[in-house]
Order: C-alpha cells, then structure tokens, then sequence
C-alpha cells in the first residue's frame, strides 16, 4: 500500500493507537496517584482531629499531622529510589501496575484505621507505592513516543495531575454535602475520603491484562543490555560524569518544586483551616461553622488547582518556546515571591480566592518541566531510575523540610498566638524555591534534544 506524504505538521502525525493508549494507562495512575496525594491533603486535619480527640486547630493535631506527612513522603522516597531501578531491570509496566495496586490498598486501609499511629503507618504504606508511579510512568511515555508529541504528551501528563487534585476537592465537597444532610457521619467524612482512594486498584488490574513494555525496554531486554541486578542502574548513573552531572542537576530542580509543595505549599490547607474558623465564627451562626470552613477551604482549593492548570500550560509554551531553563528560573522565582505573600497576608476567605490561584500557578508551573526535563537526561536503560532518582529525593527533602516546618512552628515560634507559628515557618520555608533558581542557571539545556549518549565504560 503506498503511504500518502504527509500534509500537516501537526504533533500528533503519526501517533498510534497503541501509544494513545498507553499514554492514557499510564496518565491514570499518575491521576489517581494525584488524587490520593491531595485526599490526604484535605483529611489529614480531620483526620488525626477525630483520631486525637482534638480539635483541629490544636497544636498537638498540627505538629503529629506534619509528622505523618513526614512519613508519607518517607515513603514515597524509599518507593521511588527503589522501585525505579525494579522497573528498569525487571520492566516498567509490571512494576508501575504494583505501584498502583500498593497506594490504593494502603488508602483503602487508612479509611478503616482506629488510631494515629495506624493513621501514620498506613500513609508510609502508601507512600511506597505512590512514590513508583512519577519515574516509571514518564519512562514508558519516553519510550513509547517520540518527537513533538512526546514533549506534549509528557507536559499533558503533568496537566492532567490536575484533574486527579480538582477530583480531590469535588469528592471533599461531595462528601461535605453527604455529611451535611447527615447521610455520613461528619465526624468519620475523612473516611470516605480515603475509601475513595481505593479506586484504582482496579486501574492496576487493567493495567496488569491491557499494557504492553515499550518495544525500546524489550530490545535491550533481548539484547542482554539491560542492567544485571537491581543496584545496575545506580551504578550506570555514577560511574559517568556526563550522567552524573545531569542527575546532580534534576535532583536539585526536584528538591526545589517537590519540598516547596509538599513542606511549604501543603500547610497552607491548615492555614485557611484557623484563618477561615475565626472569620466564620464572627459572621456565622455556630452550627454552621465547620461546614462554612469546609465548603470555603474546597473553593480555594479547586482555585488553587485551575491556577496550578493555566501555570503548567504557561510553563509548557515558555520551555518550548525559549527552553526548561529560563522557564524554571521564572517559575521558581515566582513561587517563591507569591508563597511568601501568601503566607504573610492571607486573612479572609476573600484574600484566598484571588491568592491561591496564583500560588497554584507558581508552584504547580515547574511540575510541568520536570515531566518534560527529567526523562531526557537519562539514557533509555537507566531512564526509569534517574527520573525516581531525581524527582523521589525531593521527597525526603520535604519530610526533612516538613519536619523542619513542625519544629519552627512548636519551638522557634510557639511564643506566638496561633496562627503566627504556621505562617513565620512557613515563610522561613520558602527560600527552599531558592534552590530551583540556583540550579536552573546551571542545568544543561536539553529542549526536545533526544536520549544522551551511552556512557563509556
């Protein structure tokens, strides 16, 4: 059959049914990955506030919910820096499809959990499987798709993280409206809330009978080129300077955008929760209250997460544009300027609806260039490992960081009336964006220039 020469230069040219659908596979992991992160986002609070015996505003509650985030992103790392080098060794999609099936049982289980220190245990669980889903999942894009359309399908794979938080924030209002015609306890809606989380276990079920390995993985497979055992990859990646410097470079990207979310970024939850129940308890009855805080804390979220939308397609055209490393040193400065304020001056509901999209917008932007930056450092036998690599240690910054955060807001600053700790914490925090912009001057350009070169042996 003779082929029609081709007549558009769209991105899309060319794209097959096949890596269509491993785009939209491995794109809803990521989702659900999104959407577990951010259900702990909106529930930790009522959730160790139930467990606790506590009211939420209380110092204990704010300190051991930092510390159990702590331990989620413990987990998380520990995921990513091992979990990546198992898919690049026994196969990306097998272990990707484990991930999955990990997070969502751990989630599943923290909806039954009695105590905190379950509460806790099951979040580091969770963390684990979470923490696969980033490095392996960008790795099968990489390898499955090529030119343009890789670069955007990479960028819309970041994008659609998105629509895993706003699914968050619809579900916390879904189950609000529940507890508020008392169909649900509104003392266990944090219940439901995980429960909710359970989901994509059967996205790991598809994912086991449907996904297929990039043909890339498999000929290296066939070749006897793939690394020999489990620690191979760290060893490809270290024993050469060219890959050594790249992966120096991404970590430091990853720490940046990773701790600013979730060890500055994330307590700004808790922030609206104190600011928006002092507001409310002077212009509301006092029934109405915890749902007032509740449906105004989901508003600002879902603003925060369609700001966090437009900063990623912004970040998209400027690294395309003009390259990944004038758009990392913009977006960083950003999110450091705009967090900083955000902190310092949020006192009202109305001052959230207009701070945090563009938050969302600062911060969520560089996400976006470490889908797109990150693969293309590392080389196809080690791609999985470098990007877990990179992107899981900003995890354990941020547990370090949210411990950090935990310590000035309960020693350093404890003198202070609450809500004062929370924001002079956190606004110490955010020189962590710092990082970005420093190591963005720095980092090599790669802007859509394909795999690196072998490292010599």
């Amino acid at each position: 059959m003779r082929t029609r020469p081709a007549t558009t230069t769209s991105v899309w040219t060319g794209i097959t049914r096949l890596q269509w659908w491993t785009f939209a596979i491995v794109s809803s992991a990521w989702f659900f990955d999104t959407l577990d992160q951010r259900l702990f986002s909106v529930a930790r609070i009522p959730a160790v506030s139930a467990l606790m015996r506590l009211p939420p505003v209380d110092p204990g509650v704010q300190a051991f919910a930092k510390v159990a985030t702590a331990l989620f992103l413990l987990g998380w790392g520990v995921g990513g820096l091992s979990l990546g080098a198992l898919g690049d060794r026994f196969g990306r999609v097998r272990v990707l499809t484990g991930s999955i099936a990990v997070y969502s049982i751990g989630s599943g289980l923290t909806a039954l959990c009695d105590s905190p220190a379950q509460f806790a245990a099951l979040r580091l669980l969770s963390g684990v499987g979470i923490g696969g889903v980033f490095g392996l999942a960008v790795a099968i894009i990489t390898d499955t798709v090529e030119g343009s359309a890789r670069i955007v399908m990479l960028a819309a794979f970041q994008l659609l993280s998105n629509v895993g938080n706003l699914m968050a924030a619809a579900a916390n209002v879904l189950v609000n409206l529940l507890a508020a015609h008392d169909v649900v306890s509104p003392t266990n809606r944090w219940r439901w809330l995980f429960a909710v989380g359970a989901l994509p276990v059967l996205l790991a079920t598809w994912s086991h009978f449907t996904l297929e390995e990039p043909v890339s993985w498999l000929r290296l497979k066939s070749a006897g080129a793939l690394p020999r055992h489990i620690f191979g990859p760290y060893v490809e990646l270290f024993r050469d300077s060219r890959a050594r410097r790249h992966l120096f470079a991404g970590t430091l990207l990853s720490v940046s955008g990773v701790a600013g979310i979730w060890a500055v970024g994330e307590y700004a939850v808790d922030l609206q929760q104190a600011v928006f129940t002092t507001f409310f308890m002077h212009v509301a009855p006092a029934e109405a209250v915890t749902d007032r805080v509740e449906q105004t804390k989901s508003a600002a979220f879902a603003l925060q997460m369609l700001g966090g939308a437009c900063g990623m397609a912004v970040f998209t055209w400027a690294a395309v544009r003009f390259g990944c490393r004038p758009a990392f040193i913009i977006g960083f400065s950003a999110a450091f300027v705009v967090t900083t304020v955000v902190y310092w001056r949020l006192q009202t509901p109305r001052d959230a609806f207009w701070m945090m999209p563009l938050m969302g917008a600062a911060q969520l932007s560089v996400f976006a260039g470490l889908a797109m930056y990150l693969p293309e450092l590392f080389r196809t036998e080690v791609r999985a490992t470098g990007v877990s690599f990179a992107y899981n240690v900003g995890r354990f910054a941020a547990a370090g960081g949210s411990l950090g955060s935990a310590y000035l807001a309960t020693h350093v600053f404890a003198g202070s009336a609450a809500p004062a700790p929370l924001r002079y914490s956190a606004m110490m925090m955010c020189t962590v964006f710092l990082i970005g912009v420093l190591a963005a001057v720095r980092a090599p350009e790669t802007r859509g220039g394909g795999e690196p070169p072998r490292a010599s042996s």
